[in-house]
């Protein structure tokens, strides 16, 4: 097992907005600071500029500024590179990448380097050809217009990441993590990856299958009479619901009912429904000690094994699983026992 070199495409050299300073410093933390004692050498770091400098014309900009001695030649050469993200136009205009960033992927790839992309990092990849053929992923707010702009992407919108051995890819912000992470368990065995974890006060390990988690409880804009009911089939997940009993409440038959609510949601009634209820599960994992039992009772799934079952099949991980991930922040029991 060896850490390797890591050099890090920094695409915004000048006025680096703040915004994508997080994705950056996830491989800084991750592989630039020093673990002698979990592993020595740790991995060489390098952060490499574009070499494109914006104009000082103009008002000053909100971002930060770096300097580094590293360009993109020096991509060859290194064990991993890793694009943490791409400039905002290049993703919402389909401007064009910084000059040489393409080529210079494409070195690094056939001199023998794992490739990885973090968030729109994505693009840059795919631009490249390394993602053709392959899965991948990159924000969920952005995985369209990546399925878009490149075809022969196996885009997939629902997981933390993708392994897809020399090409790997991520969601954005914390997923980001969670690869980095990730790799250094391929790297240096579980244990050191377990320890670093640790150091980081974050999760050992989500498996990269893990949905994207994605607040399923917020409601979209309702500008169509709705909301009254909507909220009140909030405020009675934990009873027997069907689309005729939301329909009868706002005075609409079923049908109608059905459109409008598609019209306003993007999703079926039954759908919406079951997101609900999964929001108010994940909110009760995350907030209480109770047992899954009562989980499903107040959240109107069921059975623990129902529980389980839609939990797998719409988060990617089981019930327990997710609480494991979002501990409780204080140690007091629920009121409501368990």
């Amino acid at each position: 097992m060896s850490a390797g070199s890591v050099a890090v495409v920094v695409t915004e050299e000048i006025d680096v907005p703040s915004w994508d300073l997080y994705e950056l410093s996830i491989p800084c933390t991750v592989f630039g600071k020093p673990q002698p004692d979990l592993a020595d050498p740790w991995y060489d770091l390098r952060l490499c500029g574009t070499g494109e400098r914006r104009s000082d014309d103009g008002p000053a900009g909100t971002g930060l500024s770096l300097r580094t001695r590293f360009g993109l030649d020096d991509l060859v050469g290194a064990d991993t590179v890793i694009v943490p993200s791409v400039p905002d136009p290049c993703v919402e205009e389909g401007a064009p990448l910084p000059p040489g960033l393409v080529p210079a992927l494409r070195r690094a790839y056939d001199s023998g380097a794992r490739m990885v992309s973090l968030c729109t990092g994505a693009f840059a990849l795919a631009e490249a050809g390394l993602l053709d053929g392959r899965r991948a992923t990159a924000h969920w707010l952005h995985t369209a217009q990546l399925a878009e702009r490149y075809p022969k992407v196996q885009v997939d919108d629902s997981v933390l990441y993708v392994d897809d051995g020399d090409v790997l890819t991520s969601a954005g912000l914390t997923a980001g993590l969670d690869l980095c992470l990730h790799l250094v368990r391929r790297d240096l065995g579980a244990h050191v990856a377990n320890q670093l974890a640790r150091r980081m006060v974050v999760p050992a390990h989500r498996p990269g299958g893990q949905a994207q988690f994605i607040d399923l409880s917020v409601p979209a804009t309702d500008d169509t009479g709705l909301g009254p009911v909507l909220d009140w089939a909030r405020a009675h997940l934990d009873q027997p619901l069907t689309v005729e009993d939301l329909a009868r409440r706002a005075s609409l038959s079923p049908r109608t009912f059905y459109r409008r609510l598609q019209a306003a949601t993007g999703t079926t009634p039954l759908q919406w429904l079951l997101n609900q209820r999964l929001g108010r599960a994940q909110s009760l994992l995350e907030s209480t000690d109770l047992t899954m039992e009562k989980i499903g009772e107040l959240s109107g799934l069921g059975t623990p094994n129902n529980l389980r079952h839609h939990f797998l099949k719409q988060i990617g991980v089981s019930p327990s699983d997710y609480r494991r991930a979002f501990p409780r922040a204080t140690p007091e029991s629920s009121p409501h026992g368990s």
